[in-house]
């Protein structure tokens, strides 16, 4: 069976916590996965998660700092322990070359894996699969910071009551699809669009046109909130977003699932953040992220 869900690796702003490790986000997505920003204790993280190297088919990093990347290393030097046995690919801002260099040979080790370098440099596609288009939109940061998207290919649901009201049924419905008509009865006549999934990864940012392009429309977005609402003008200065505005975002580009994340060491309360999302009008799913919680995307409609 596919299996899309997201795996939460870390969850802490800047510093770990006791209760939250720095950043790490793990995308099952049918049978690939996606890993977002491993920031320190990545490594360890997925061993807790029951995630493996070979579970990994691309990296992406939003920027470099050091709670989105210093777990690169550790990440990279374990693909080539294990000899992961297929092709590994890394995204991440190429204005930031001089850092993924710096982690990917931080220290000695055997290179027995082909990890692809593929950074980004502008908002675009980045990767088309069969399951997925990959994109990214550039964000607002003190350093050059990318979110990513994945958006999966609309495809075809057939109408089970059309279909019975021309009689077809059996072999004939696999035809149908394959061939577009079958007798008098276009494809078309018996099936409706069926919308593909998509998915957004939003960290260190300030409200700009990238966090909406990144967010519409979305099945699930996993987005910092670094800040309450009460401690706005920080968030500006430090280019973050705060709760109020996940929630806003989300409610404007129609998110089903809100996962937010990356918190301040500053607040007590993690529920305070889920409150002030609702307070700005959120009204579908919501989770206030906490380490290795799995998150299903929602079902289909």
């Amino acid at each position: 069976m596919s299996v899309r869900e997201l795996v939460v690796l870390g969850t802490a702003s800047q510093v770990p916590t006791r209760h939250r490790n720095h950043n790490g986000y793990l995308l099952r997505w049918d049978g690939e996965g996606i890993l977002f920003d491993p920031g320190e204790g990545t490594q360890r993280q997925m061993l807790r998660a029951g995630v493996a190297a070979h579970d990994l088919n691309r990296i992406c990093v939003t920027h470099f700092h050091g709670d989105h990347s210093l777990g690169l290393a550790g990440v990279i030097q374990r693909i080539n322990l294990d000899q992961v046995p297929h092709e590994i690919t890394a995204h991440y801002p190429r204005s930031g070359q001089h850092f993924f260099d710096r982690l990917r040979y931080a220290t000695a080790y055997r290179e027995t894996v082909a990890l692809t370098e593929a950074p980004a440099d502008a908002d675009g596609v980045l990767a088309v699969t069969p399951s997925y288009t990959l994109d990214t939109r550039r964000l607002s940061h003190p350093v050059e910071s990318y979110g990513y998207r994945l958006t999966e290919p609309d495809g075809l649901r057939m109408l089970p009551e059309r279909l019975a009201a021309h009689g077809i049924q059996g072999p004939d419905v696999g035809r149908l699809q394959r061939e577009g008509r079958l007798g008098d009865v276009t494809l078309d006549e018996v099936s409706e669009v069926r919308r593909g999934q998509r998915f957004a990864f939003v960290m260190d940012t300030r409200l700009c046109e990238g966090v909406h392009a990144l967010a519409e429309g979305c099945d699930l977005l996993v987005i910092e909130s670094t800040f309450l609402d009460e401690d706005t003008r920080l968030a500006v200065e430090h280019g973050h977003l705060t709760a109020g505005q996940a929630g806003a975002v989300a409610r404007d580009a129609g998110v089903r699932h809100l996962v937010l994340t990356h918190f301040s060491q500053r607040y007590s309360d993690p529920e305070e953040f889920a409150r002030q999302a609702r307070a700005a009008g959120f009204e579908g799913e919501l989770t206030v992220a906490y380490d290795l919680q799995r998150v299903p995307l929602p079902r289909r409609r």
